[in-house]
């Protein structure tokens, strides 16, 4: 039994060796087969210039690029035509020779492309050694390399370098014919104007970084220009708001769109004048086309909203008086409404913006975007500031709905007696009685408790305490309150009024008058000439009482300290 189970074990033990050698042959012949046979493109035959002068590095992705862009700024052009597979160019653009298109090409990634080094491989297979583990490409040859994106005609259009072989040739690295067919294209809208073309030569010439002579003038000039073009905007504006002044709606909107359309007169015109005349290069272009829809998207925003918002002004001014009548709910109801909705418009307009701003421009490519994309500072301040607005503006809406607070109700804020005149996005402006401006946080409205006068019932009970001395009879005190109530106009139910003390000290003790008026505004007024009469009754009969022990009204704490003096100095 024992020497059946020793040749069992040996058995198993050649099995497995034998299951586990399998794979590791398979593996080494991968290995080898990799090695032997390169990972390219097979052609029948290459469709590259070249033949003049020193030959191209075209073992590598970076040596390709390098070795073409030094030829190309030498103006070797055949000797830089090596660089390119010519294979679909004949058939797609015969006004264009070899040479033309290979300056095409060059003139491209010098003026319209920033190229990233640091993702060329100096390798033949082109494996990435920089790339993280994690990547699903990392350590695997490639064939084909992306050196930039081109916007044509709504799609990007890749600048590919490809490794080709033809039969019992060496593998090479050219720029793709796919991409070579391409070049006419992009030159013709990439490419340089016809007044660029008619300049001297010495303007051509490279300045500095990626920049001509010629672009180093010419960008002042455009921004002379369009500032040009925004003063006279600004100066047209401002005669038709002269003309207008006496109509309130033109006049309105023409202030409120002032500004927008300035802004849209300069980005506009720089827009122009370097689409029909000069067409920056390289980083430059790069820096100045997001910047650019930026205003002008911001500009045409800016129109719209200042239209909204003037014209709801207006609505909203002229009838002031209306909204504040007490027996005008209605009307505080769809103002309140419409306001929660031109935020909403509003705050989708903004959102609508940024979201073309991003699909339109590939400002996530750009220099300074990505910088701070990197550090996240972008990220952060966008997060911060959007929560903050976003947390504003559900306030807002909140209160507009909810109709916690209305264009035009009476509401004490802070002790201060105001009416609503606007719930904004982060703050109401508030009207106080004697016409100042108070702008209160929306947080106050939503996380405080604040009186709203007019929310039910705009009628409001009004109260006057005065302190009368401690002898005052308080009986002859009611019936010229109550002549007050019946007689005046602003009291609204007199019946409901009455006269109490309501509080008492050594010195004096307190009485209450109090009067029910239809709203706020009568009733601060009503409030003041029940105190006036009050203090006029009290000061006639206190004068009555000359001698004691006649009742006295008004404390006279000042008396009797007087009195008490004299008789100490009599004494």
């Amino acid at each position: 039994m024992s020497v059946l189970s020793k040749y069992l074990s040996v058995i198993v033990w050649a099995l497995a060796m034998l299951v586990l050698a399998v794979p590791a042959s398979a593996q080494a012949q991968r290995d080898i087969a990799q090695d032997s046979a390169p990972f390219v493109y097979e052609v029948e035959r290459l469709e590259n210039g070249g033949g003049v002068g020193a030959p191209l590095d075209l073992d590598t992705p970076m040596g390709l690029v390098e070795s073409f862009m030094a030829a190309g700024e030498a103006g070797e052009f055949e000797r830089a035509s090596a660089a390119l597979d010519f294979a679909n160019i004949d058939t797609s653009a015969r006004a264009m020779s070899r040479r033309d298109v290979t300056s095409a090409l060059y003139d491209l990634l010098h003026r319209s492309v920033v190229i990233d080094w640091a993702i060329l491989p100096d390798r033949p297979d082109a494996v990435d050694t920089e790339t993280s583990s994690k990547d699903p490409m990392a350590g695997t040859a490639r064939r084909s390399v992306t050196l930039a994106q081109i916007e044509l005609d709504g799609r990007s259009i890749p600048i590919r370098l490809a490794r080709e072989q033809a039969p019992g040739g060496e593998p090479v690295w050219l720029f793709s014919r796919q991409t070579v067919a391409n070049v006419p294209a992009l030159y013709a809208v990439y490419g340089p104007t016809r007044f660029e073309k008619s300049l001297p030569s010495a303007l051509r010439e490279q300045a500095f970084w990626t920049l001509a002579w010629w672009e180093v003038i010419a960008l002042p000039l455009i921004l002379l220009a369009a500032a040009l073009a925004a003063l006279l905007t600004h100066l047209a504006i401002r005669r038709f708001r002269g003309r207008f002044r006496d109509d309130v709606v033109v006049h309105g909107v023409l202030r409120a769109m002032h500004l927008p359309a300035v802004l849209l007169a300069f980005a506009a015109s720089f827009a122009l004048v370097r689409e029909t005349f000069f067409r920056l290069s390289g980083p430059v272009k790069d820096l100045l086309d997001p910047l650019q829809l930026i205003l002008i998207i911001a500009a045409f925003l800016g129109i719209v909203l200042s239209i909204i918002e003037a014209m709801f002004e207006l609505a909203t001014d002229r009838r002031t008086d209306a909204l504040e009548d007490p027996d005008n709910g209605e009307d505080r109801d769809y103002y309140t409404k419409l306001s929660a909705i031109r935020r909403i418009v509003t705050a989708l307009s903004m959102l609508a913006a940024i979201g073309f701003l991003l699909v339109a421009s590939n400002i996530s490519s750009t220099l300074g975007f990505s910088i701070l994309a990197s550090a996240g500072v972008f990220g952060l301040v966008l997060a911060f500031a959007g929560r903050k607005l976003l947390g504003d503006i559900m306030s807002s809406v909140q209160i507009a709905f909810a109709q916690t607070a209305r264009i035009g109700d009476a509401v004490q804020y802070e002790g201060q007696w105001c009416f609503v005149e606007k719930i904004g996005f982060t703050h109401l402006r508030l009207r106080t009685w004697d016409e100042r401006r108070v702008i209160a946080p929306l947080s106050d409205f939503t996380n405080k408790s604040f009186e709203n006068w007019t929310k039910r019932d705009a009628s409001l009970m009004m109260h006057v305490e005065l302190e009368l001395d401690n002898r005052a009879d308080v009986e002859k005190l009611r019936g010229p309150f109550r002549e007050f109530v019946e007689q005046d106009e602003d009291v609204v139910d007199p019946e409901d009024a009455s006269c109490e003390v309501v509080g008492q000290t050594a010195r004096a003790m307190v009485v209450r008058f109090m009067a029910r008026s239809s709203d706020p505004k009568c009733g601060w007024k009503m409030h003041c000439r029940l105190r006036e009469r009050m203090l006029g009754v009290a000061a006639g009969l206190d004068a009555a009482a000359a001698n004691e022990p006649v009742p006295a009204y008004l404390p006279r704490e000042r008396e009797v300290r007087m009195d008490l003096a004299r008789k100490d100095e009599g004494a």
